[in-house]
C-alpha cells in the first residue's frame, strides 16, 4: 500500500523530457492515484513572462498519456494557489521539485492544518526545460 491516496503535482510542463517524467514517477511511487495540473498558457505567460513552446492542449494530452498520471488537469487563475486546489481535489499530499522549497512555506503549514502532505523532491540534474529553452533561442538546436 502507498502512503498516499491521492497526490497532485501542478507543473507547465514545457518541453516534456526525462525530469518531468521522473517527477511523475516518483509521485505515483507514493500515490494510489496522481492528479497532474498542467498550467495554462496564460497562466504561465503570467508567471513567466513568456508562452510556453507547447501549446496547452497539447501539453495536456502529453501529460495524460503518461502512465503514471491518473487524470491531468488544468491549472488556471481560480486554482493558481495550492489552497485552491486542495479544495478541489482534496489530495493528501502535494508534490513539486525542491526548487520551489523555499517559496511555499506558508502554503505548506496552511496544508498540514488539513491533514495534507507536502513533499518536495530533488530537480533532476542534467536537463531541464531552461537549458532546452536557452539553447532553442541561441539557436543551438
Amino acid at each position: 500500500m502507498k502512503p498516499y491516496k491521492t497526490g497532485y503535482v501542478p507543473g507547465v510542463f514545457d518541453l516534456f523530457h526525462v525530469g518531468h517524467l521522473n517527477l511523475l514517477h516518483q509521485c505515483k511511487e507514493l500515490s494510489e492515484y496522481l492528479i497532474a495540473g498542467v498550467l495554462t498558457d496564460e497562466l504561465v505567460l503570467h508567471f513567466k513572462g513568456r508562452a510556453p513552446y507547447i501549446p496547452f492542449e497539447e501539453r495536456l494530452a502529453i501529460v495524460e498519456s503518461i502512465k503514471y498520471v491518473d487524470r491531468a488537469v488544468a491549472v488556471s487563475y481560480h486554482n493558481t494557489v495550492k489552497w485552491d486546489a486542495w479544495q478541489l481535489y482534496r489530495y493528501d499530499c502535494h508534490f513539486s521539485g525542491d526548487d520551489h522549497k523555499d517559496d511555499w512555506q506558508e502554503e505548506h503549514a496552511q496544508l498540514r492544518e488539513v491533514g495534507s502532505d507536502m513533499i518536495f523532491f530533488p530537480y533532476t540534474q542534467g536537463t531541464s526545460s531552461t537549458q532546452i529553452k536557452k539553447l532553442i533561442d541561441q539557436s543551438l538546436i
